[in-house]
């Protein structure tokens, strides 16, 4: 059975170029992949979800699963809240500040920075995400190396990978979740990351002999 992949990247990526390296090992592993581009000037992550809604549908495959990075794992919520799903397929968020972002707030309240963000902030950096209802296998992959962008800002509190704490990447009703020893963007480049979301795709579940598991998706 043909299985797509959609890769949706983070909120400064360039065409999702940081996602290459994890998509070439998706190609190696079998799966189709699709690479969902975006901008968030202009548009708050809700309308940016349908745009992702509409180019699965266009997807001819009967499985389709989403891996999204950052603030794709928050525009990835937003289109499960707005749409239904019948096919088939996971979802693995890596790094998403499900539960907000300091460092996106931070940007946020300062006038002269503000613009960087657009309409991020909507019902997403700055918190009011929609919850996940179970809709499918999801799983989270938080890192713990703090070096990042974020720390021009003070960083979030640790753990953290330099942009996103471990905390806020925690999704209440998550199938299952692990913390790496990866930053932000390094996770993007990881061999052992892409390992643990073939796994995932495959299985629903994440190998946790080599990993330290995330906490309890139920404190959230």
């Amino acid at each position: 059975m043909r299985e797509a992949v959609v890769l949706v990247h983070g909120l400064w990526s360039v065409a999702g170029v940081d996602l290459l390296k994890l998509r070439n090992r998706l190609n190696s592993a079998g799966y189709e992949c699709h690479s969902f581009n975006y901008h968030v000037w202009g548009k708050p992550p809700a309308k940016i979800a349908v745009k992702l809604h509409q180019f699965i549908e266009k997807i001819d495959a009967p499985v389709v699963h989403i891996v999204a990075h950052s603030f794709g794992g928050i525009v990835t919520l937003h289109m499960f809240d707005q749409f239904p799903f019948v096919r088939k397929g996971r979802v693995v968020l890596l790094a998403s500040p499900v539960n907000g972002s300091a460092v996106g707030k931070r940007i946020n309240a300062n006038p002269m920075t503000r613009w960087m963000l657009g309409q991020s902030h909507v019902n997403g950096l700055s918190g009011d995400v929609p919850e996940w209802k179970g809709w499918r296998d999801i799983g989270v992959i938080a890192g713990n190396i703090p070096i990042g962008l974020g720390l021009v800002t003070g960083g979030p509190e640790l753990p953290h990978d330099g942009t996103v704490s471990v905390e806020e990447a925690q999704l209440k009703g998550a199938t299952d979740s692990i913390i790496v020893r990866e930053s932000h963007l390094s996770m993007l480049m990881s061999s052992q990351v892409a390992s643990q979301v073939i796994i995932f795709l495959q299985t629903g579940k994440f190998d946790q002999e080599t990993t330290t598991p995330l906490f309890e998706a139920e404190l959230a």
